[in-house]
């Protein structure tokens, strides 16, 4: 994804609140062998592209003033009731070093998962993000996560997951759980009244 961004050289609250008041959103870039720089971005541009899961977790094209840098975004912040966004900060990539990331996790398959399909259950999800570790290259836009087997009492880790080459999960010692599966009571007793109405049969 590509991102226009221009250098700036005022700095200070007053100099962002006259750059937000000119429809820009004031941000920096760091890391990486240069020294930090200050940037502003159109705010529209800028506050559409936020709303889209891929400019979260994506190595972006960065323009600044024709130079292009390769970039993650890294933090930002929003006005508490305006539709505004106050600050960005991004990474420099370097692509021969590994970066940590969060990854937005899809779910899939979990209608025909044993425990919906068959028993009226639910499957909740833990995690909605996992960290990994990888060379800009490598890094995947979302992570699968098939439920289609899930049974009643199951949990879904991270040792199920099956990451892209190249792809390593950051805490996969501590094997977290990303989801669970569980049938409500009411959904149990039903399901017992009718297998007692099938052995009278």
């Amino acid at each position: 994804m590509k991102v226009i961004a221009f250098a700036r050289t005022e700095q200070g609250s007053g100099a962002s609140r006259r750059l937000r008041r000119a429809g820009h959103t004031p941000g920096i870039i760091y890391g990486g062998t240069s020294a930090p720089m200050n940037i502003s971005l159109d705010h529209n541009a800028l506050y559409h592209a936020l709303k889209k899961e891929a400019f979260h977790s994506s190595i972006l094209d960065m323009e600044i003033d024709g130079k292009a840098e390769k970039v993650l975004l890294r933090d930002f912040q929003v006005h508490a009731f305006k539709q505004l966004v106050l600050h960005a900060d991004f990474q420099r990539v370097d692509p021969n070093q590994k970066i940590h990331v969060k990854v937005p996790l899809h779910f899939v398959n979990a209608d025909i998962a044993p425990v919906v399909k068959l028993s009226g259950g639910v499957i909740s999800h833990v995690m909605n993000e996992l960290d990994v570790s990888c060379l800009p290259k490598d890094l995947p836009e979302f992570i699968e996560v098939d439920l289609s087997t899930m049974q009643d009492g199951a949990s879904f880790h991270v040792a199920d997951l099956k990451l892209p080459a190249g792809v390593a999960a950051v805490h996969a010692k501590d094997n977290p759980t990303i989801a669970t599966a569980t049938i409500p009571r009411g959904a149990k007793a039903d399901a017992t009244e009718d297998a007692a109405a099938e052995e009278k049969k």
